[in-house]
C-alpha cells in the first residue's frame, strides 16, 4: 500500500509547514498562553487567508477537495509546532456538515474561516460510541437533553456538532452554541474546554450515517495531531541530546538513551502507518475502516504517548521546566493520548469491531 503524498497533498504541507514555523513560535504561543481564550486569532485568520480550513471539503462547498487526508496533512504541521487553533474540532464538524446537512451556506463560511465550529463527542464515564445524551422529536422539531463533556473550543464557535440517542439509535445533531450552557474548564494541553448542558436544546439532525463516519473522522484528526506532536517532541529530543555534553560527550552518544529515541522513531512509523491506512479506508468509504481507524487510534493513545514520556525523559530536569518548550509537547501529547479514549478503551473497542466481524462473517 502506498502512502506518499501526491502534488496536492505536499503543496498542503509546505505552504502549513511555512504559516506554522513562521507564526507559533515558542514565544508567540507562550504569550497565547496568557490570553483570555488561549487561541492565536492572528494565527486563524492566516490559515484562513491561505485556504487551509476547507482542505476535506468538496470544491462546491469552498474547499479544496482533498478529504479527510489534506486535513491529516495540516493537522500534522500543526502538532509539530503545537500551534494553539482549534483546527480539529473545526475541521471535523466542517466536515461533516458539508457532507451530512441540508446543503447551505454554512460549510463555504467555515471553510472560509467566517463562522467557526465544534464538536461535543464525549460524556463522562460514557464510551463516545454510547451517548447518553438524549435526542427526541415531537411535531418535527429535534430536541436534546444532556450534558457532554470537554467540548473543545467552545470560545467564538456558533455551531456545535452533538452526539446523541435517538430513538433509532446513535445520531449526530447541529445546534447553534448560542442560548445553551456552558462550563469553561482548562485542559491538560492549555486550552480552554466546556461542558455542554442541553435542556431540551432545540438541534437540526445530519445524515443517518453520519454518526460513525463524524467519530472516525474525529480519530483520525486527532491521531494526525499527536503524530505531530509526537515527531516535533523527537526532534526536539534530537537537537537537545546532540548539543548537551556529560563526561565530555554528548548525550546522544549514551547507548541507553538512543535506545530510547530508536524506541521513539518505531513508534513513529507505526503511527503513520496506521494513520494513513485509516485515513484511505476512511476516504473510500471501506468497510473494514472501522478496524482500521480504531488501530490508528491505539497508536494515537499508546505510541504517541510513549513518545512524548519517553522524550521528556532524556531531557532530565529541563523537560519540566516550563521556559523550555518540551513541557508543551507532553501536555498536548497527554491530552490527545485520552481525547475520543484511551489505550484500554480503544482496545475494548476494537475487540467489540472485531467480534462483531467475526459474528457477521
Amino acid at each position: 500500500m502506498d502512502f506518499t503524498l501526491d502534488e496536492d497533498l505536499l503543496a498542503v504541507r509546505e505552504l502549513a509547514r511555512t504559516i506554522f514555523t513562521d507564526r507559533a513560535t515558542t514565544e508567540r504561543v507562550r504569550a497565547i498562553e496568557a490570553t483570555s481564550s488561549h487561541v492565536d486569532e492572528d494565527l486563524w485568520r492566516a490559515l484562513a487567508q491561505a485556504d487551509l480550513l476547507g482542505l476535506a471539503l468538496s470544491e462546491k462547498d469552498g474547499g479544496a477537495d482533498l478529504g479527510l487526508a489534506g486535513l491529516a496533512v495540516l493537522l500534522e504541521e500543526q502538532g509539530r509546532n503545537v500551534a494553539p487553533v482549534p483546527l480539529w474540532p473545526h475541521g471535523v464538524a466542517t466536515w461533516a456538515v458539508a457532507r451530512y446537512a441540508e446543503p447551505g451556506a454554512l460549510a463555504r463560511e467555515a471553510a472560509e474561516g467566517e463562522v467557526r465550529l465544534t464538536v461535543a463527542l464525549e460524556e463522562y464515564g460514557r464510551s463516545p460510541w454510547e451517548p447518553g445524551c438524549v435526542a427526541t422529536c415531537a411535531d418535527g422539531i429535534w430536541r436534546l437533553t444532556g450534558t457532554k463533556a470537554a467540548v473543545p473550543s467552545p470560545a467564538g464557535a456558533a455551531y456545535v456538532v452533538v452526539s446523541a440517542t435517538g430513538p433509532d439509535g446513535p445520531a449526530m445533531f447541529l445546534v447553534p452554541a448560542e442560548g445553551v450552557s456552558w462550563r469553561e474548564s482548562e485542559t491538560t494541553a492549555h486550552e480552554f474546554a466546556g461542558d455542554l448542558s442541553l435542556s431540551g436544546a432545540v438541534a437540526r439532525p445530519l445524515g443517518p450515517a453520519a454518526f460513525g463516519a463524524v467519530l472516525r473522522a474525529a480519530a483520525v484528526a486527532i491521531a494526525a495531531v499527536q503524530l505531530g506532536v509526537a515527531d516535533g517532541a523527537l526532534r526536539l529530543a534530537a537537537s537537545y541530546t546532540s548539543a548537551r555534553e556529560q563526561f565530555g560527550r554528548p548525550l546522544a552518544a549514551f547507548q541507553s538513551l538512543r535506545h530510547q529515541l530508536a524506541d521513539c522513531l518505531i513508534d513513529l512509523d507505526a503511527m503513520r502507518v496506521t494513520l494513513w491506512q485509516a485515513i484511505q479506508a476512511v476516504d473510500t468509504d471501506d468497510a473494514e475502516a472501522e478496524r482500521a481507524v480504531q488501530v490508528a487510534s491505539w497508536w494515537r493513545a499508546q505510541g504517541g504517548l510513549d513518545v512524548v514520556y519517553r522524550v521528556q525523559h532524556v531531557h532530565g530536569g529541563i523537560g519540566v521546566d516550563v521556559d523550555y518548550p518540551v513541557h508543551r509537547y507532553f501536555l498536548w501529547g497527554r491530552q490527545l493520548a485520552g481525547t475520543l479514549g484511551g489505550p484500554a478503551a480503544v482496545l475494548s473497542h476494537l475487540g467489540d469491531v472485531l467480534a462483531a466481524g467475526e459474528v457477521n462473517g
